[in-house]
């Protein structure tokens, strides 16, 4: 599909699956090489890094432990400046190594707050893996440890990321062509 629509809006086709998976499985072997002698915590923010997380376990060929936090500071197709915890953490992190898997930053309003939080259980350490980056968008002073790809601000939709709930279920990335 080389274009969709989703509610009120229109979005072309940006990054093929293809590319997608390629960019997980090099993110995978290159997280590997750096905790490979190790059994990692990989935390899953959801709703969006569902799609991103579960390709990436499949590709991380070493032990490790997978679990889910879900955060929001997304309405429509805006951040609201504001995160709400809606699903914390249930394992104990101190002394672990964590690896959150992101589906995206933009702001870095979450991934700052989700990374702050997290350093007060006193892990041995955080760093963070992303699969997309919008460097022109940061409003925080981040910078992810793994970065599969740098985008441009564009909205986008697809493989795991949404438009008001909707188009999550997509293979490609499609952004917006308002």
């Amino acid at each position: 599909m080389g274009t969709i629509t989703i509610l009120d809006k229109e979005f072309k086709k940006n990054i093929a699956s293809e590319r997608i998976q390629a960019v997980v499985k090099e993110m995978a072997s290159a997280i590997y090489d750096d905790y490979g002698h190790t059994e990692p915590l990989f935390l899953c923010v959801l709703n969006g890094a569902f799609m991103f997380a579960g390709d990436f376990c499949k590709e991380y060929p070493g032990k490790c432990e997978i679990s889910f936090i879900k955060l929001s500071s997304y309405s429509g197709t805006q951040t609201s400046g504001q995160v709400k915890t809606l699903i914390g953490l249930d394992e104990e992190i101190k002394g672990r190594e964590v690896v959150i898997l992101e589906d995206i930053v933009d702001s870095g309003i979450t991934i700052s707050h989700l990374v702050n939080d997290l350093k007060g259980y006193d892990p041995k350490s955080v760093r963070v893996a992303t699969l997309l980056l919008k460097p022109d968008a940061l409003q925080k002073e981040v910078r992810p440890d793994y970065v599969g790809m740098e985008i441009p601000n564009d909205f986008i939709v697809g493989y795991g990321l949404d438009y008001n709930g909707f188009g999550r279920n997509f293979r490609d990335i499609y952004k917006i062509t308002e």
